[in-house]
C-alpha cells in the first residue's frame, strides 16, 4: 500500500489528512493506534507514531491520555485553508503568469472559469484561439 517515493510516515500523514479532507474521518473520531496502524499496514510502530506526531504538530489530531489519537476539531477547516493557500501559490499564479504571457485576457479567464462552473465551457475561449 505504501509505495510511493515519499517515506512511509510521509504517506500515512498523507492518507489521514485526505481521511479528513473527505470527510472520512471527522472532529473527535478515533484513528486507529500506532500499534493496530503498524500491524494492520505492516510496518514499524515508530513509523506510524512519526506520522501521528506531525499530524498533532499540525494541528490535525490530538491525544487523550490513556485513549489514544483523535482528529483535532477544526482540522478539516485548517487543512482546506493550507490546501486553498498551497492551491492559488503553487497551481493559480503559475497558470495566470503563464495566460499573461500568452496574452490571455482575465476576463476570458473569469469567463472560462464561469462556463466550467455552470458545465458550458467546452475546449478553449474562442477570443485566444489562433
Amino acid at each position: 500500500m505504501f509505495d510511493g517515493p515519499e517515506p512511509i510516515y510521509v504517506q500515512i500523514a498523507q492518507m489521514i489528512r485526505g481521511q479528513v479532507l473527505a470527510r472520512e474521518l471527522t472532529e473527535e473520531d478515533q484513528v486507529m493506534s500506532t500499534t493496530q496502524f503498524a500491524t494492520t499496514f505492516r510496518i514499524n510502530p515508530a513509523t506510524a507514531a512519526k506520522a501521528f506526531g506531525q499530524l498533532v504538530d499540525e494541528g490535525v489530531l490530538y491525544k487523550r491520555r490513556g485513549l489514544g489519537m483523535f482528529v483535532a476539531p477544526g482540522a478539516r477547516e485548517r487543512l482546506l485553508d493550507e490546501h486553498r493557500r498551497r492551491y492559488f501559490a503553487e497551481v493559480l499564479e503559475p497558470a495566470l503568469v503563464q495566460a499573461e504571457l500568452l496574452e490571455i485576457p482575465l476576463d476570458s479567464i473569469v469567463d472560462h472559469v464561469r462556463g466550467r462552473a455552470h458545465g458550458t465551457t467546452r475546449g478553449t475561449d474562442p477570443e485566444v484561439s489562433s
